[in-house]
């Protein structure tokens, strides 16, 4: 009997925990740009747009991912669309331990105007608070750099892809275009 009891306790307290993260705004948090004193509130800066969301690297067999995003975020910015990049180490440790190595080289050698933020932890106890309501929302944790999660314009994660899946993949250009048709309050 105690073994069901706490089996009872257990279940509904992972759920309650999810839910209690689910109940707040999934963009409600204020992170730093990269390599700046500036921060930013990405439910302020980003409501109403689709976003993909990305832990980078700029040492990994898919930091080539650079160009893809940047060409997405360039061809749909106009419409509401925006990639955020957040440079991690957790995986390898294959992104530069200076944020200005990182900025400089995701500039000079990849052209990316899309939004970076502060070197990020995204994975595990230790991920970062918008890290953790975003595995929680989503139910997906990064397997490795390059992630990536679509956010619809209600703030809602739409999916996540592997790092395998590029930016240029049918799939992701196709749930993005569809993102963009829908009005933020259907």
């Amino acid at each position: 009997m105690r073994q069901l009891i706490a089996g009872w306790l257990i279940v509904f307290g992972i759920f309650g925990a999810k839910q209690a993260v689910a109940e707040g705004e999934l963009l409600d948090y204020t992170v730093r740009k990269l390599n700046e004193d500036a921060s930013v509130n990405l439910a302020e800066e980003y409501k109403g747009q689709v976003l993909l969301v990305v832990n980078t690297a700029s040492k990994c067999g898919f930091t080539g991912q650079y160009e893809g995003l940047e060409a997405l975020h360039a061809k749909y910015s106009a419409q509401g669309f925006a990639v955020l990049g957040f440079p991690s180490a957790d995986f390898g440790n294959q992104e530069f331990r200076e944020e200005a190595a990182v900025a400089d080289f995701c500039r000079t050698t990849y052209g990316v105007q899309f939004p970076m933020f502060a070197k990020a932890r995204v994975r595990g106890d230790s991920a970062d608070p918008f890290w953790k309501h975003l595995i929680a929302e989503s139910g997906a944790s990064p397997k490795w750099n390059f992630y990536k999660y679509l956010i619809g314009r209600d703030g809602k994660v739409i999916n996540s892809y592997a790092s395998f899946t590029g930016p240029e993949s049918g799939t992701v250009v196709k749930q993005i275009e569809e993102a963009l048709a829908q009005n933020p309050s259907s």
